[in-house]
């Protein structure tokens, strides 16, 4: 039996393994989904004139200015997992790019920001397509009892596992998240101008489009967009039928023209909180751990790791 069970497949549960699995302490991982990843999602395109291409459909980068973060992100940039992306993006509106503005390196991965967190869980043991319910009084998850459970994902959906039987952690972990959708279009060829990333305003639909193309490095003609949470809202029941108001909103911010040979719509119910905590986890004596990017003051990939590496060491220092 597993002293250690990790309900989530994205960064922060794979933090949190890697750290326990470090330390000598069995542990296993439960994740909904084909593979890893959680939000930092990778689909890959296969059938495009270029070749096949991997198109991250949630987090589109990610920054380094956690120390801790830091390491483990020199750690891929040696071994070719990560590159350095950009330092600038565009804004952009209704009638196209506007200035650009630096800030920090944005980091991407030439096999898409999913390989990172498989990367972290290498060696763990993941059981993949596994349908997670309500955590009972006694905590059994998937056949056993262990003395630590995770839920290591966006608090709505640990509050309605926690909701029967442990309704003050299901409190503590719910907290409001905004919707988003992410198109991935892939095109015939590239007919936009230069650019990296854009943030977006005063266009309904949109908020952010990146090139996937140059976030990997390989030139792919292939944007991916993410939806305003307002216009997520209202196509959460149905995000294909979205496609034809984001398509034509990403044209009229690039000016992209000729037919897509390749598109879909991403649905993300939970894509992002709309608050911070000062906390990074919480570990109850009841011994059930929450960990996300919702324990953070702002959410982020490396607040996403921080939070589960934190929550990682509470867990190694309670069962040492």
């Amino acid at each position: 039996m597993s002293d250690v069970v990790v309900i989530g497949g994205g960064i922060s549960g794979a933090a949190c393994a890697r750290v326990c699995a470090d330390a000598g302490i069995s542990v296993r991982m439960l994740d909904r989904g084909h593979r890893a990843g959680g939000r930092m999602s990778t689909r890959t395109l296969r059938d495009l004139p270029q070749g096949v291409h991997p198109a991250d459909t949630g987090a589109p980068y990610f920054t380094a200015s956690d120390d801790g973060f830091r390491a483990v992100v020199d750690g891929w940039l040696a071994r070719g997992l990560a590159r350095e992306w950009t330092d600038t993006f565009h804004t952009a509106g209704p009638f196209g790019l506007r200035e650009t503005k630096t800030g920090p390196m944005r980091y991407a991965s030439t096999g898409g920001l999913r390989t990172l967190v498989e990367d972290l869980a290498d060696g763990i043991e993941l059981r993949t397509g596994a349908e997670v319910g309500p955590l009972g009084v006694h905590r059994l998850v998937d056949g056993e009892t262990p003395k630590v459970v995770v839920l290591a994902m966006p608090g709505p959906q640990a509050a309605r596992l926690l909701a029967d039987h442990h309704a003050d952690v299901a409190a503590l972990a719910d907290q409001p998240y905004d919707a988003a959708l992410s198109l991935i279009v892939a095109f015939p060829e590239r007919t936009w101008p230069e650019f990296d990333g854009a943030f977006v305003s005063n266009v309904p639909e949109i908020g952010w489009i990146a090139d996937d193309g140059r976030s990997r490095g390989d030139g792919a003609p292939v944007l991916v967009a993410h939806s305003t949470p307002e216009f997520a809202a209202q196509h959460l029941d149905d995000p294909q039928a979205a496609l034809p108001d984001l398509l034509r909103a990403l044209r009229s911010v690039l000016g992209a023209s000729g037919e897509p040979v390749w598109s879909h719509v991403q649905r993300w119910t939970y894509a992002k909180p709309t608050g911070g905590r000062e906390a990074t986890f919480h570990l109850g004596v009841g011994g059930i751990g929450l960990c996300s990017d919702g324990w953070a003051q702002k959410s982020k990939v490396e607040a996403a790791w921080r939070s589960g590496t934190d929550l990682g060491e509470a867990i190694r220092d309670r069962l040492a």
